[in-house]
């Protein structure tokens, strides 16, 4: 090797090596010249508390450029609603302390109870709005007539720190969210063909396909997530933001039919399916023929287009194929087996068609119109109503104790501690694991806690003049905000930092008083304390059998949803909200936990037999009155079993399933039949999670269906 390659080739493996730790020292660098400037520009114009303008600026200000812009338009909007909640409770109840207490811990109730039914920086949004009233009413409480003041200038200091995060962020070296977004739709596109065209030929076991369950969920939603943020981001994805859900709802759905399809041929592993199970393998080769011929070495628009063309060009042949490996069959019940896997076959083949055509849209150009239905564009959530009134009646209660408390005693630090409890309530309203993230946040708070100290009572006394008090501060804000971009560290750094900024009260003429000092520290750690307690009170779905159930009757009521909602969107609602549904789930028990793992396997079970409901009713619109009547008594049965699971709703639909199996047979309506045989062979696994409502052996040959 010369000595150019061989420097070049160590400049290459430098700047690999050093890639990540420049992209977070970038960030550091805007970081503290975002707050340092927020700090200046706010002293310049003689607002109350520049301190509150930086811990704006701080809590807004993001590694990637798209989150600070998205976090900032709901935070200025969660402040201008809780700006006018506090106006209103005020002027409701402007010289009763004890009811404005309640009517403010109602409002905060109501706020993390919204929080809790949305997504990403919506959720902020909620979250603003609720502890934007405590912070306006707390300060005025014994003197409502400066209320008008606090809300201006409240709104002032928050505005200001968005708009100088905002202009950092994405004037210095932004960090676009939108390659994280096309980035993860390319890998989302290659991965999950690459994973159909080496599992196709094989036999994938029910764990594996658990973790690709589990896989293909984690991508359908974060795409949703990042698509929500990076909108603020970039015109050309919100352009393109339909087509983008677009191509999810038809990721979900391919993703869907390939699962069912490993489910199929592993329920065909007995002896007597041996013969329909080697004759789907034939076809299998041809459809992963036809995968391959894609060139992996284009680009993935380039792949997606070629695998639409392949997939076109192997209609004709791939039916042939069916035709001449059904021909070899004898037999009705093992030609039955191979009619459902070559029918699944070719749902999955048009479905990965229709995922490839939706990418080749979303990669063109924006002036070609594309229609698509409005259920397409849509990508539902799965909310549970009654955890989020018990996250509501949570923070109530902790805000009229914490009250209370402090109307009892009359301590200073008392706002403190109210003030804290409605941060902290509200931020870990919609966290997972609101416990272990207080945990981690009571350690920031405690080191933010200490570096005030020093660096107000050591540091700052020593400091003349703005450029020596940013000196001072560096040390303490590069400490926070470095761990920022480390995940592990980052809700420790967040608390930190905002602990540290709150604890120096930062003004241009700071006040040295080691008294207040505690005080105000320990009534912001007693806020988080008893933020801490109110979670231990509440534990997660992992350890609360009451949570437990309350999650699994909200996946399965999807099912329900599927057998009696309208028809028209049934498919996408399903294939979304369950999704959204499954991620809360495993973000609530932990993705290696046993409890996790029964999720999963009901979120399989969901996912298969919410698509084999919306297929039967699809076919009741064509079929004989005496059949349609069979099939609206299966999937009322279907809806009663996955409402509320057991032995006798089993058994039921077992009964319903063979009458209409029967009727469907006499009147030879084949596809009905395959969609029956394929839900029929879905009840018999007992390797699936309904299998514990099954009977024993001796049993079911009396009772068989």
């Amino acid at each position: 090797m010369s000595a150019a390659a061989s420097m070049a080739a160590w400049r290459g493996a430098w700047g690999e090596a050093f890639a990540g730790a420049g992209r977070a020292w970038l960030f550091v660098f805007k970081a503290v010249l975002a707050v340092c400037l927020t700090g200046w520009l706010a002293m310049r114009f003689d607002l109350v508390s520049p301190y509150e303008a930086m811990i704006t600026c701080a809590i807004v200000i993001n590694p990637a450029s798209g989150m600070v812009v998205a976090k900032s338009f709901y935070r200025a909007l969660g402040t201008l609603v809780g700006c006018g909640a506090a106006v209103l409770l005020v002027l409701a109840f402007p010289q009763q302390r004890a009811l404005l207490l309640t009517g403010m811990a109602l409002w905060l109730g109501v706020c993390a109870g919204g929080a809790s039914l949305h997504r990403n920086f919506k959720s902020y949004g909620f979250v603003l709005a609720g502890y934007t009233a405590a912070i306006v009413i707390l300060p005025v409480l014994d003197d409502p007539s400066g209320l008008f003041d606090s809300a201006v200038m409240r709104v002032s200091e928050v505005m200001l720190g968005i708009l100088v995060a905002g202009v950092v962020s994405d004037a210095i070296a932004p960090q676009r969210l939108s390659r994280a977004l096309r980035a993860n739709i390319r890998a989302g596109f290659t991965g999950f063909v690459g994973f159909v065209c080496d599992s196709l030929a094989g036999v994938l076991q029910r764990g594996e396909l658990e973790q690709a369950h589990l896989r293909f969920v984690r991508e359908s939603v974060e795409i949703e997530n990042l698509r929500s943020s990076v909108i603020f981001e970039d015109a050309g994805v919100r352009v393109r933001s339909p087509r983008t859900r677009r191509l999810n709802q038809r990721f979900m759905a391919a993703s869907t039919s390939y699962q069912s399809l490993h489910h199929l041929m592993n329920r065909l592993q007995g002896d007597e399916h041996t013969a329909a199970r080697e004759a789907l393998m034939t076809i299998f080769v041809e459809l992963a023929g036809a995968i391959r011929r894609v060139d992996a070495t284009a680009s993935v628009a380039r792949q997606a287009a070629e695998l639409v063309q392949s997939l076109d060009a192997t209609t004709d042949s791939l039916q042939m194929a069916i035709g001449q490996a059904r021909a070899s069959l004898r037999g009705p019940i093992v030609q039955l087996d191979f009619d459902t896997g070559a029918e699944l076959t070719r749902r999955f083949a048009a479905e990965l068609r229709a995922y490839a055509q939706a990418y080749v849209d979303l990669a063109g150009p924006t002036s070609r119109h594309i229609a698509m239905s409005r259920h397409e564009r849509a990508f539902a959530h799965g909310n549970d109503w009654l955890g989020a009134a018990t996250i509501a009646l949570r923070v109530v209660v902790v805000m009229l104790v914490t009250g209370w408390f402090w109307i009892a005693t009359a301590w200073p630090g008392g706002s403190y501690a109210m003030l804290m409890a409605a941060i902290f309530c509200g931020l870990m309203a919609s966290s997972p694991n609101p416990l272990g993230a207080v945990r981690l946040m009571w350690r920031g708070w405690v080191l933010g806690a200490l570096g005030a100290f020093v660096c107000l009572f050591a540091v700052m006394p020593r400091m003349d003049g703005f450029v020596l008090f940013v000196a001072g501060l560096l040390p303490f804000l590069i400490a926070g905000f470095y761990p920022y971009t480390r995940p592990a560290l980052a809700p420790i750094a967040r608390s930190y930092v905002l602990s540290f900024l709150i604890m120096t009260e930062l003004d241009a003429v700071t006040v040295y008083d080691v008294p207040a000092f505690f005080d105000r520290a320990a009534g912001l750690l007693l806020g988080v304390a008893l933020t801490g307690v109110a979670f231990r009170l509440f534990a997660n779905a992992a350890d609360n059998r009451f949570l437990y159930r309350r999650l699994l009757d909200k996946l399965r009521a999807e099912v329900t949803r599927a057998c009696r909602a309208p028809l028209a969107g049934a498919r996408e609602r399903l294939e979304s909200a369950s999704r959204d549904l499954f991620m809360q789930i495993i973000g609530y028990t932990g993705a290696g936990s046993h409890v996790a793992h029964d999720f999963m396997a009901w979120g399989l079970s969901v996912g298969e037999a919410g698509r084999a409901v919306v297929d039967l009713r699809a076919d009741m619109a064509g079929v004989a009155p005496p059949l349609r009547h069979q099939l609206q008594l299966l999937v009322e049965a279907l809806a009663g079993l996955y409402d509320a699971p057991g032995r006798l709703r089993y058994l039921r639909t077992r009964r319903r399933l063979a009458s209409a199996l029967r009727v469907a047979d006499r009147l030879h309506e084949t596809r009905v039949l395959r969609h029956l045989h394929l839900l029929r062979l879905a009840l018999l696994d007992r390797q699936s999670v309904l299998a514990q409502y099954m009977l024993n052996v001796s049993d079911e040959v009396r009772h068989a269906a």
